[in-house]
């Protein structure tokens, strides 16, 4: 099975017009939960729920990751967004029954204990760095750090399943393709333009930024010209590349770890997006 097919899977639970046409909603989570398919796949007493599993986790985790987009404060008054708003906490509830009623159907009663547990990790996780952002007690690798390990909380259940693997653990591989998804959506945002004063670049600037500037981030007196500037002075989406090259070469150690050719290339495939990013920028390096 490949992205598409597991989004296949799940498209029954997320496309609803009602939803899609008044809200903006999370990606699937690809990267984590075609890297858990391929995993339980080869393994002797979990490839019978390989797909269950890649199914559920992505419901739970787009239900926590539609929560995150509803805004903090509901002061907005225009009809459209106080539907959206609306909308985003009753799909986020949805995808979280859904994902429920699925491992209930097909009597998981214990991965629901686990997955369960796995939430209330992801919340008290996101409590703390949001209390970190808030009292400005903060490092741009910390941010990652807590990012990077939020997102792998769900996935994480399934370690029980997973003790097999050699010589890599599944901690270290989901750790290595968690990672180099963060920092590509750190540059993707970039790119976007939007959301500059959050995420890892902000931080990072809080870091090497002169008193002036930094004075300017924390007080919010920085629009998003002087923010697109401040991430050109100081060569902010180079360095991402260079985080990303680093972690992906990390994690292609790890690949060709295992003995298994067939193994290997589905593990690559996983990772394309990562190789195709780093090529796009050296290509524009070279012109």
């Amino acid at each position: 099975m490949n992205n598409y097919s597991i989004a296949d899977l799940a498209k029954p639970y997320t496309e609803y017009d009602m939803i899609r046409d008044h809200t903006e909603l999370p990606e699937l989570p690809n990267f984590r939960s075609q890297l858990l398919y391929t995993f339980l796949h080869k393994g002797s007493s979990s490839v019978q729920q390989s797909e269950l599993y890649a199914v559920v986790v992505s419901l739970a985790q787009m239900g926590l990751d539609t929560h995150d987009m509803v805004s903090e404060t509901n002061d907005r008054k225009e009809k459209k967004e106080a539907r959206s708003r609306q909308l985003k906490v009753l799909a986020g509830d949805y995808f979280s029954s859904r994902f429920y009623e699925l491992l209930a159907q097909a009597g998981q009663v214990e991965m629901t204990r686990h997955m369960a547990a796995a939430i209330c990790e992801v919340n008290r996780l996101k409590m703390n760095l949001y209390m970190r952002i808030r009292g400005w007690k903060m490092t741009a690798d910390e941010y990652m750090q807590h990012v990077v390990s939020i997102k792998m909380q769900l996935y994480l259940s399934f370690s029980r399943a997973l003790e097999w693997m050699k010589p890599n653990s599944w901690h270290d591989m989901l750790l290595g393709y968690t990672s180099c998804e963060v920092l590509l959506d750190e540059l993707r945002r970039i790119e976007r333009g939007d959301d500059l004063r959050s995420g890892w670049a902000f931080w990072h600037l809080l870091q090497v930024g002169t008193k002036e500037e930094k004075k300017q981030l924390r007080q919010g007196e920085a629009d998003t010209g002087k923010l697109r500037a401040l991430l050109h002075k100081y060569n902010v989406r180079a360095t991402l590349f260079q985080m990303l090259d680093a972690q992906f070469q990390q994690l292609t150690d790890k690949i060709r770890q295992f003995d298994s050719e067939k193994l290997v290339s589905e593990l690559y495939q996983i990772g394309d997006p990562f190789v195709r990013a780093l090529n796009a920028s050296r290509a524009l390096e070279e012109v």
